[in-house]
């Protein structure tokens, strides 16, 4: 960000199929490793490679089609329903001017049932609860059919049931998909019991890395 480097000398893989957070104070470089992650923003140095390949060299559609990323800050019209807002994920999927034929229908009714939101889905967004809310943004990055799901500090703003109810849910996803999940937590014990490993990050620096046994008996 100008002269300032958010991130040094960070190296880290994610295998497929895990769960990994990343944790760390305010102004560690959490949100700028998931931003470089995903592409939102470019490292001025080093690579990030998406199955072995250079994500710099990928079109942004076959990305969106691979990987999907939940930010912490969403907006969305007043008015639109969760049917309609699940629906959005399809977009990478689609040619200019096209529009969801038989298939997408029966992915986004897929992504629905998968986060619980039948009797939900024509509900306008702004009526539910926070938990609620989170879920049908997750139904709509299911609806891509990504192979990873990056989120952003998923369990703020919410209450402590809502919290783990969405972290339940992300856990259950990703065990009954193989869904690789990247996340953002600020709870060390959220952190502890829903990842296979962790990632602490410091100053912009790789402080410790390991499953969840050993960075809560670490001394950081």
């Amino acid at each position: 960000y100008g002269k300032k480097s958010a991130l040094r000398d960070v190296s880290i893989k994610i295998k497929k199929g895990e769960i990994v957070t990343i944790i760390g104070p305010n102004g560690s470089g959490k949100a700028t490793l998931l931003k470089s992650l995903s592409r939102c923003i470019k490292p001025n140095k080093g690579k990030i490679a998406l199955n072995g390949v250079d994500i710099v060299k990928l079109q942004n559609k076959k990305i969106a089609q691979e990987m999907s990323i939940l930010p912490q800050v969403k907006n969305v019209s007043s008015d639109i329903t969760v049917e309609n807002l699940v629906s959005y994920g399809r977009y990478p999927h689609l040619k200019f001017g096209q529009r969801l034929n038989k298939e997408d229908e029966e992915i986004v009714n897929w992504a629905i049932e998968k986060t619980g939101l039948l009797d939900l889905r024509d509900r306008d967004i702004v009526t539910l609860s926070g938990g609620e809310q989170q879920r049908a943004w997750i139904a709509m990055s299911l609806s891509q059919k990504p192979e990873i799901l990056l989120l952003d500090e998923p369990t703020t703003f919410l209450d402590i049931s809502y919290q783990l109810e969405v972290l339940q849910l992300v856990k259950k996803l990703n065990q009954s998909l193989k869904l690789t999940v990247v996340m953002v937590l600020h709870d060390l014990n959220q952190a502890a019991r829903y990842s296979d490993n962790i990632f602490v990050l410091k100053e912009g620096k790789l402080l410790e890395h390991g499953n969840p046994k050993k960075i809560m008996r670490g001394k950081l």
